[in-house]
């Protein structure tokens, strides 16, 4: 066989053995961010069933707050939507943001309800408050660090997709649009978990 004929093959073989390396590269990348975000779903709908048992422990004590406690229900039902949404599209930048927009209103309600708690000495008191607080706690740290971990593996895979030659074959590939973040409204949220005290 003629030499001029044997290097353009091996050449191309070299070429097409690079290309499914990036392609298998930009899959094992994008599995892992929406494997990442299925542990932040877990986290979060851990979050949103104890908000109920929350509600109904608090309620038991403060009969004159209902607009309070509905408030913090219509934030968990929003919050599930939310997550729904973006559990069904990982790394979508519209469906990130509707998550963030509805957990940083569930944080809201949820703040809102804590200030209000404090005028109820005995719900502070109260075993199964307590309990649900530092359930509600280790949750909010899970979450924290669950996100944390979502976002690097975003960062990761859309580093790899943006450089060179993989930028040329992304699209091709099926890998067109970046994956978004989740980032929450308040800055200070995500340096730490937000601190839940009843």
């Amino acid at each position: 066989m003629d030499l001029s004929l044997i290097l353009p093959i091996v050449l191309l073989v070299a070429l097409l053995i690079y290309a499914v390396s990036i392609y298998n590269r930009l899959v094992a990348l994008k599995n892992r961010f929406q494997n990442a975000f299925a542990q932040i779903e877990v986290q979060l709908k851990r979050r949103h069933d104890l908000i109920p048992n929350l509600v109904e422990t608090a309620r038991a004590y403060m009969a004159h707050e209902r607009e309070t406690l509905s408030a913090v229900t219509e934030a968990r039902n929003a919050a599930e939507v939310g997550l729904k949404h973006a559990a069904a599209a990982p790394g979508n930048a519209a469906a990130m943001a509707e998550l963030a927009g509805a957990e940083g209103a569930l944080g809201a309600a949820l703040g809102r309800l804590n200030v209000v708690m404090e005028a109820y000495p005995d719900l502070k008191a109260s075993e199964n408050m307590q309990q649900l607080s530092e359930t509600l706690t280790s949750t909010e740290n899970r979450v924290a660090f669950a996100r944390q971990a979502f976002n690097d593996a975003v960062m990761q895979y859309n580093t790899y997709k943006q450089r060179f030659p993989p930028v040329i074959l992304a699209a091709s590939f099926g890998h067109r649009d970046d994956a978004a973040l989740l980032e929450f409204e308040d800055s200070a949220e995500i340096q730490a978990a937000p601190r839940v005290s009843f």
